[in-house]
Parts: C-alpha cells; sequence; structure tokens
C-alpha cells in the first residue's frame, strides 16, 4: 500500500482508506468506511442510509444541514 494513493493519515491520526483501496479492493466490506465508493452495500440499515443522506448532504455543500447552529 502506497501513503497517499491507497490511504492517508487523518488529523486525529486514523488510518483512512481513499476511493482507489476500496475500487481495487472490489467491494463494500460493511465498516461505514469514509470513500465507499459502493454505496455502502454491505452497511446494515439504518446507518447505510444515515451515511447516504450525509454524503449527499456534503456533495451539495448544504450549510448546517447536519448539525445545527446551537
Amino acid at each position: 500500500m502506497t501513503e497517499g494513493i491507497d490511504y492517508y493519515i487523518d488529523v486525529d491520526g486514523k488510518y483512512v482508506f481513499t476511493e482507489a483501496y476500496h475500487q481495487k479492493r472490489g467491494y463494500c466490506c460493511g465498516n461505514a468506511c469514509r470513500h465507499c465508493p459502493y454505496t455502502y452495500d454491505a452497511v446494515p440499515e439504518p446507518v447505510r442510509t444515515r451515511l447516504l443522506l450525509i454524503k449527499e448532504l456534503s456533495k451539495n455543500k448544504i450549510p448546517n444541514a447536519i448539525h445545527s447552529k446551537d
């Protein structure tokens, strides 16, 4: 695995697999990965629906759609 291509380390020090890594693997593992290109196929409900909604809202960059200002 190559850093910057297959994974990166986030600000919390966690290793995060990239979309390219997931595509090489070829399937959704069900762990709700941040960059899952398989629309979280193996993630159980209701988590899958929540993740898809968050992904859609962040794609549209709707401010405060996920968290209120309170």
